[in-house]
């Protein structure tokens, strides 16, 4: 992979561990059940996405 390859995946990796974390904050701030429920099932869906491409990357 080129060095600008590598660049593109370690900000893809960094977009979702932002993500994940920003849906965590907010989920741990809002008091609808309904929305901190939909932003924990977001943020879990970062954590797999970013574990599936991790693991695509050590392969």
């Amino acid at each position: 992979m080129s060095p600008k390859e590598l660049l593109y995946i370690e900000d893809t990796l960094d977009h979702l561990t932002e993500h994940k974390k920003c849906c965590t904050d907010f989920a741990s701030q809002v008091q609808d059940t309904s929305l901190r429920t939909l932003l924990q099932d977001v943020s879990a869906k970062e954590t797999k996405l970013f574990n599936q491409f991790y693991s695509l990357l050590n392969t």
